[in-house]
């Protein structure tokens, strides 16, 4: 049975998923600081979700479009974990990936080496046959109030994805204890094992 995709996976999960060796993914750990799997006791790796796109994201820009891993830690540099962490969930929906950066800093559109500004009618953000508006939301429209607002709201939803997945994996080692002391959760009322 194959895991959800929102489980954790293993290193060996992971690296057969990226099709990438484990060790590369242990060297992407120590060359990428922003690498960061949870681990377990005896240093067990747990790759969340997140932690699987940011490495989609970092295995496109060095085997893909080429960059050197002096490049790809520019473009963490430049334009953050999310950019990159995007790229990775862009290439596993078999989408376009384009390495150029949507917005700059102040929020405004970066304009293309022909001098014509990105927009939702290039295909990044069409939303086109699910039924909601087709156009992309433009951070050169909102207001700076609307960003601050939206900014502290991602941040919040990023505690709490942190909180939900740290909860996760607890629960996963409290199913794995259980397994392993041949009862099963529904065996106590607590759900762990008893010892």
């Amino acid at each position: 049975m194959a895991k959800s995709a929102e489980a954790f996976r293993t290193i060996s999960e992971a690296a057969k998923e990226l099709d990438v060796p484990q060790h590369v993914l242990r060297h992407w750990e120590d060359v990428f600081g922003q690498v960061r799997p949870m681990r377990r006791a005896g240093g067990r790796r747990y790759y969340r979700p997140l932690d699987i796109d940011l490495l989609r994201g970092i295995r496109v820009l060095l085997y893909d479009q080429r960059y050197t891993t002096k490049g790809v830690q520019k473009i963490f540099k430049d334009e953050g974990v999310k950019y990159v962490s995007e790229l990775g969930r862009r290439a596993a929906a078999g989408a376009p990936v384009d390495v150029r950066p949507v917005f700059d800093e102040d929020g405004g559109d970066v304009p293309r080496p022909d001098g014509a500004a990105d927009s939702a009618a290039d295909g990044r953000a069409n939303g086109a046959g699910d039924g909601h508006d087709a156009r992309a939301l433009d951070a050169a429209d909102m207001s700076p109030q609307v960003r601050r607002v939206l900014t502290a709201l991602l941040a919040r939803l990023e505690r709490v994805q942190e909180a939900l997945d740290e909860a996760t994996l607890a629960l996963d080692a409290i199913d794995a204890e259980a397994t392993d002391a041949g009862a099963g959760p529904a065996d106590s009322p607590t759900g762990a094992a008893t010892e």
